[in-house]
């Protein structure tokens, strides 16, 4: 169970930076400016084209090398966000561009604010495109977490290992596969839940 609870935090903590750093991504890639289009694009390219795994044991045990050294904690958490990150930006950016440019206009001949139309009109829209996408992805990082265990995290796949490595037994690795399966269970439960609530657009 403590190593079921350095899970869910490495998954809550990725959840929060990761939508937060891909909002703000996909409003670069969407934007009118080509060079920041060009830099947050090259990054997301890389992020997506190289294994969360490469990246997590370059930020551990590569970037001490230019004598910048985190934490397995805190490494774990900084690549996660950061690969994530790529990922939810391409997300939004494909929910930001399927919202016809129509309610625009009409938000602006109602007489509101880009603020009102962004917040009122366009991102209920939004979410209702991309949840489907998000939850795959948020199913994919329960999943994912269990890869901390390359830098040495107490993760519930390494609480699993070293019990069966103690008993000398397979139960322990039963029991982290029925653990993940109740929390993708749960997970796929409240996207559901969301995904009905933002049913009314259609």
């Amino acid at each position: 169970m403590q190593g079921a609870l350095m899970t869910l935090q490495i998954f809550c903590w990725t959840i929060i930076g990761s939508l937060i750093l891909g909002a703000i991504l996909a409003l670069g890639l969407v934007s009118r400016f080509g060079f920041l289009k060009k830099i947050i694009s090259g990054y997301v390219w890389l992020m997506r084209g190289t294994p969360l795994l490469l990246q997590l044991i370059f930020v551990f045990y590569g970037l001490p090398t230019i004598h910048i050294i985190f934490p397995r904690y805190e490494a774990a958490l900084f690549a996660f966000i950061l690969n994530y990150a790529a990922y939810f930006a391409e997300i939004f950016r494909g929910g930001l561009q399927a919202v016809d440019q129509g309610q625009y206009e009409a938000g602006r001949v109602l007489q509101m604010s880009y603020w009102q139309i962004t917040k009122s009109v366009v991102m209920p829209q939004v979410a209702k495109i991309v949840l489907p996408s998000l939850g795959n992805e948020v199913i994919n990082l329960v999943k994912d977490s269990s890869l901390v265990y390359v830098i040495g995290l107490g993760d519930l796949l390494r609480a699993g290992n070293v019990a069966a490595a103690r008993d000398v037994s397979l139960v322990p690795f039963i029991l982290v596969g029925i653990i993940y399966l109740l929390l993708t269970a749960i997970c796929t439960y409240f996207l559901r839940r969301v995904e009905k609530h933002y049913s009314y657009f259609r």
